[in-house]
């Protein structure tokens, strides 16, 4: 019998920490399957979609830049891709492909479970509305939070996203300047592309509640400067977005293979190693 065939697309790939995560899965698992990043750099996603299903590849998660273009090629979209507008996860059914994001409900595990982080009724701000923040922010109003701002540098981007939530009663937008108006919060999530010079991000230091908590999507050093930004402002719980990762991976994998592994020992261990590069 064929070894199934996975995959992990965006661009750049190849430092992905996805295959790594997922082989730890299957090996816990008992189940057998090559997983090899495949970078859209050079044909665009479309494209190398195209090859990857008709080399025989039934399942694939997508990360920067794909996620948009990813939902383009579903016949089907779950529930929570169609809010999000994106899509991280494939899977091929009798149909034809299934997209979904796991990245929210990712997220809201890693929070909830791992860092013992209590979400209900909590104020949250969003910074940035491209796909990484599309693809959380359902499930952040579905974690029962009080309220959610998305903070983004143009304006225009950040209303298309709360538009497409449809919960005008418990989000809002503004630009990063106003962000300073928008009260102090008790979740503080950075969705937003790192500078290339590793500045910190130009936030005041007023936005965080007492006993507030950070958390950057991205992780490794992309994170790093999120992560002083909240050593600076005194903020003492702040976190890289590995956590996520790691969940985000579980959900795909118990999509694809009926399974759910256990996530704590490859956390664990890819904290452990240090090999915490950025990207899916």
């Amino acid at each position: 019998m064929a070894v199934p065939h996975y995959a992990v697309f965006g661009s750049p790939v190849a430092h992905s920490l996805s295959p790594r995560i997922h082989a730890a899965f299957a090996r816990q698992c008992g189940i057998a399957l090559i997983y090899v990043p495949l970078d859209t750099a050079e044909v665009g996603f479309a494209a190398t979609f195209e090859r990857f299903a008709a080399a025989g590849g039934i399942g694939a998660n997508v990360t920067a830049p794909d996620k948009a273009a990813a939902a383009s090629v579903c016949a089907r979209l779950s529930s929570r891709a169609q809010r999000a507008g994106v899509v991280n996860t494939l899977a091929l059914t009798p149909t034809g492909w299934q997209g979904d994001t796991t990245d929210g409900i990712g997220l809201v595990r890693d929070l909830r479970e791992r860092r013992d982080l209590g979400l209900y009724q909590a104020r949250v701000l969003l910074v940035g509305a491209g796909g990484a923040a599309r693809s959380v922010a359902p499930a952040l109003l579905d974690a029962d939070i009080a309220q959610l701002v998305v903070a983004n540098r143009t304006r225009a981007t950040a209303y298309d996203l709360i538009d497409a939530l449809d919960a005008a009663d418990r989000v809002r937008a503004c630009t990063t300047d106003e962000v300073a108006s928008q009260g102090a919060f008790d979740l503080v999530i950075h969705a937003a592309t790192p500078a290339d010079d590793g500045a910190q991000p130009d936030l005041p230091g007023s936005i965080l509640a007492d006993g507030a908590t950070v958390v950057d999507l991205n992780y490794g050093a992309r994170a790093l400067p999120m992560l002083a930004w909240a050593a600076r402002n005194g903020c003492a719980r702040a976190f890289d977005g590995l956590g996520m990762l790691v969940e985000q991976a579980a959900e795909s994998f118990e999509l694809w293979h009926g399974m759910r592994p256990d996530t704590d020992p490859v956390y664990a261990q890819l904290r452990l190693s240090g090999r915490t590069a950025t990207g899916a």
